[in-house]
This record gives structure tokens, C-alpha cells and sequence, in this order.
């Protein structure tokens, strides 16, 4: 009988700055969350569990059926001030370790996926998103042109030089996104693929995290105010 049996754990580590702790899946590029300490940010891990499923639906990858409920800190590695600005830029030991090819397709499907979801998201949300209290925040195609831009930033941390496309040129995009997909699938060692690039490990999740992250904002600002 596994009625109450508790769940498995989803090894996690925390990049801890001084204003903003991010809680990362190791195995889960893309779902990352972050909070002002770590019990905040293991908590909103947690809760963005069943959108990243839907990820991992997309890419045809099980996904646990209670996945967020009980996460084991596997590390624990110090921010930066690009944790505190809110991004996930600290590298985790284990992001150094070498793929097997079934790793390597494994983390480029979970990266396209994460962009299907992004671009589903933005066709079906309104051009003006709705405002923060203080009257801040991209509309739809702003954050769009901002997600591509930082897309080909990201392709160079690969060794790959694209322009940053315009989200009207769809092949551009698509060829981007291809390069990307296809120096992840194809990588075997942990270790930066450039000089001053970023190991294959944390490319698919910082990849994947800035897509999403800002898939679910447009989704959270598309509606009426919450209450």
C-alpha cells in the first residue's frame, strides 16, 4: 500500500546572495525559483512545480507526480550580484561532471521545451501586460525582444555567434535555438565548451530558467489583478 508514502527527493542546491537565494533543480533545467532567504525560495520552488511539468510534458519526459513536495540540498554555493539582480549565476560542482549522450538529449529537449512553453504563452497573451504597483514592467513584445536578445548572449557562453533576432524574423530565431539545441545535445564533457563560456550543465538551466521565468510572468501579468 502507498497510500502516505512520502515522496521522492528533488536534489536541489541554493545560491545564496545577499539580498536573494535562488533554489535550483539539478536534474530539472529551467525550474529555478528564488526567494529572500532559502526557506522562501524552496517554498516558490515547490509551488512552480506543476508549470514546470507541463515543460516536461512538452519535451515527452515523466515528470514525478509529486515532484516539489520534499527537496533534498545536495549544495550549497555563495551569489553573486547577479543573484541578488535575479538571475541564477552560480555554477554548481556537479554541473562540471561529464554527459552521457542520453544526458545530453536529454537536457536539449527540456531546453526546447522551455521555449515551446515560452512562445505558446506569448501567442496567446495580449500585447500590454498589466502593470506593477508601481506602474513598472515590460509589455509582451518587449519581454519577447528582451528573452531573444539574452538568448544569443547566452549562445556565445556556447561558443555559438548568432545576432540577437528579431521575433519577427522567424527563421533567425529558429536558427538560434537550433545551433543551441544541437551544441547541447551533442555535448560529452562537463567543462566549458569556450573560454570564459559556461559548462553545458548550467547553459541548459540558465537557458531554460530565463525562458520560463519570464513565460510565467507574462502569464501572471496577462490577467486581471489578482483578488
Amino acid at each position: 500500500m502507498t497510500t502516505g508514502a512520502r515522496p521522492a527527493s528533488t536534489a536541489v542546491y541554493l545560491e545564496s546572495g545577499t539580498r536573494r537565494v535562488f533554489a535550483c533543480s539539478l536534474d530539472w533545467p529551467g525550474w529555478c525559483r528564488s526567494g529572500r532567504n532559502a526557506a522562501q525560495a524552496l517554498l516558490a520552488l515547490g509551488a512552480a512545480a506543476p508549470r514546470y511539468a507541463l515543460v516536461a510534458s512538452e519535451a515527452g519526459i515523466a515528470f514525478p507526480d509529486r515532484a516539489g513536495e520534499a527537496f533534498d540540498v545536495v549544495e550549497r554555493v555563495p551569489g553573486s550580484a547577479s543573484t541578488d539582480f535575479g538571475a541564477p549565476g552560480a555554477i554548481a560542482s556537479g554541473d562540471l561532471a561529464p554527459l552521457t549522450a542520453a544526458e545530453a538529449r536529454r537536457l536539449a529537449a527540456l531546453v526546447a521545451a522551455a521555449w515551446t512553453v515560452f512562445d505558446r504563452v506569448v501567442a496567446g497573451a495580449p500585447p500590454e501586460l498589466r502593470k506593477g504597483p508601481r506602474g513598472g514592467g515590460r509589455d509582451r513584445d518587449a519581454v519577447v525582444g528582451h528573452v531573444l536578445e539574452a538568448e544569443a548572449s547566452y549562445a556565445r557562453k556556447l561558443g555559438l555567434r548568432h545576432r540577437p533576432p528579431s521575433a519577427r524574423d522567424a527563421g533567425a530565431v529558429s536558427a538560434l535555438r537550433a545551433a543551441i539545441v544541437d551544441t547541447l545535445r551533442h555535448a560529452r564533457t562537463g567543462a566549458p565548451v569556450v573560454a570564459k563560456g559556461w559548462p553545458p550543465r548550467y547553459a541548459a538551466r540558465r537557458i531554460a530558467w530565463h525562458a520560463l521565468d519570464h513565460a510565467w510572468e507574462i502569464e501572471d501579468r496577462s490577467g486581471p489583478p489578482p483578488g
